[in-house]
């Protein structure tokens, strides 16, 4: 596992040299951007994904800045259908698979916005809060699969690249006096995903933040 890297920039950009990583990368892709409510393709697809691991590795992007106002059913439900209702199909057909594994489990990447109320959209962080507390509940009724979530805080990427005035306000807030990095979020996954006595986790990655805000 000190192979993968998460890479939340593009999300799967890069996963692993030992795992055949750009098959994973482009299937699990595959599956989890679709966005389609069409079980039999998700399933068909996570066929070819579980030949490959034996782990589930959720993550999304939706993250409109919106207000109030600027938020419409459009945006609304399209951000739901990203991040939970994709994260709900990709679950389920994993399941029957991940069961039959020795060490099943799936790690959701949600957002601190899913746990404070902070960021800029109201949907992200509804979304957020639904998926983490999805998190939960699916750990309490799919033993012995384990199911947790990775929450990171802000990121250093390519995509906050220019939120300059974001990351000094977390350089100065946060207790570990900096954002968090990819290397952080991944190494946080891998440790989910190695500790066999962890479900139900919903793993803060913030340097503190949400502990003073």
């Amino acid at each position: 596992y000190e192979k993968i890297r998460y890479l939340p920039q593009n999300y799967f950009n890069d996963l692993t040299n030992s795992l055949d990583g750009k098959k994973f990368q482009s299937t699990l892709e595959n599956v989890v951007f679709s966005h389609l409510p069409d079980n039999k393709k998700i399933a068909g697809d996570f066929t070819e994904l579980t030949k490959l691991k034996t782990e589930s590795v959720n993550n999304d992007i939706q993250a409109l800045k919106q207000t109030l106002n600027d938020l419409n059913d459009e945006i609304f439900k399209k951000t739901f259908d990203v991040n939970v209702f994709g994260t709900w199909w990709l679950t389920k057909a994993a399941m029957p698979h991940l069961k039959k594994s020795t060490d099943g489990n799936v790690v959701n990447i949600t957002s601190i916005a899913g746990v404070r109320p902070v960021g800029s959209s109201i949907a992200y962080a509804m979304s957020k809060a639904a998926l983490n507390h999805m998190t939960i509940l699916l750990a309490k009724s799919c033993g012995p699969v384990r199911v947790n979530a990775v929450a990171p805080g802000l990121v250093e990427t390519p995509w906050t690249r220019d939120w300059q005035a974001q990351h000094d306000n977390v350089s100065r807030v946060a207790p570990l006096k900096r954002s968090a990095t990819p290397q952080d979020c991944g190494e946080a996954t891998i440790a989910l995903i190695r500790n066999k006595y962890a479900t139900g986790q919903i793993f803060v990655v913030d340097g503190g933040l949400t502990l003073v805000i």
